[in-house]
């Protein structure tokens, strides 16, 4: 078996090839995006979700566009019982199964080797343990993967592609949704009567880990929820502070 059959991100069509496409994007729906991605990629390409509003929307639209719904998870063992709730429901109403990506430590195997409450003295070591590494193993066996993360969200997602290349995992990025604003995707899960998680309704615009998560404030800004106490934006999924152009 060739390396490229066993990492299919190594294959990539040429440069010129993949800037046409990079710019031609930019004016495409999230819709036409997901078709593109299917149509290129098929069993390859696969939905990552946290389940967000976001997520949701994606979800939805992928139901409509793609040939089968790809969808998965990181499941750090630490999500709330309502997001674990609308996992259920998602798989229910899509008639979809989806992937659980587990970290290689248990919790409790965690709190063994590493301490008790990692994420209050080092949330960068326990995303990394708990998300990065299990996300970059699944990434192996895919050549793109599609997020649902927005320009608007954080200064470090302010300039991604709607297609790119991910400089971290070494494959292609989908983010569909990159050009939406929150009021947007609201709009469009109302419209089609989609679940979402009930957090949402309680003050919880960005839903992560039960530890690493609250409620906002009147006037907070829709991130302050996550990492309380720390000058932390993002979990290291998405730390390319550059959108990068594909290969």
């Amino acid at each position: 078996m060739s390396d490229a059959t066993q990492h299919p991100a190594a294959e990539q069509p040429p440069p010129s090839h993949w800037q046409a496409v990079q710019q031609e994007a930019e004016t495409w729906s999230a819709e036409q995006v997901l078709r593109w991605t299917d149509e290129t990629y098929g069993e390859n390409a696969a939905i990552a979700s946290a389940f967000g509003i976001d997520g949701i929307a994606l979800i939805d639209m992928a139901s409509r566009t793609w040939s089968r719904l790809r969808i998965f998870i990181l499941d750090t063992g630490f999500l709330f019982p309502e997001t674990y709730r609308l996992i259920e429901q998602i798989e229910q109403r899509y008639k979809v199964a989806v992937q659980r990506i587990l970290p290689a430590m248990t919790p409790a195997a965690q709190e063994r080797i590493s301490g008790p409450e990692l994420w209050k003295r080092n949330p960068d070591l326990c995303c990394q343990l708990r998300k990065v590494d299990p996300l970059r193993q699944k990434l192996t066996s895919l050549q793109a993967w599609v997020t649902s993360i927005r320009r608007d969200q954080t200064p470090e997602r302010s300039s991604i592609h709607k297609i790119q290349w991910d400089r971290q995992f070494r494959l292609v990025k989908i983010n569909p949704l990159a050009d939406w604003s929150a009021e947007r995707v609201w709009s469009y899960i109302r419209a089609r009567e989609l679940p979402y998680n009930s957090l949402h309704d309680r003050h919880y615009p960005s839903i992560g880990c039960t530890h690493c998560t609250r409620a906002i404030a009147p006037g907070e800004g829709s991130r302050a929820g996550r990492w309380p106490g720390f000058a932390k934006r993002e979990c290291g999924l998405h730390l390319q502070s550059r959108a990068a152009d594909l290969p």
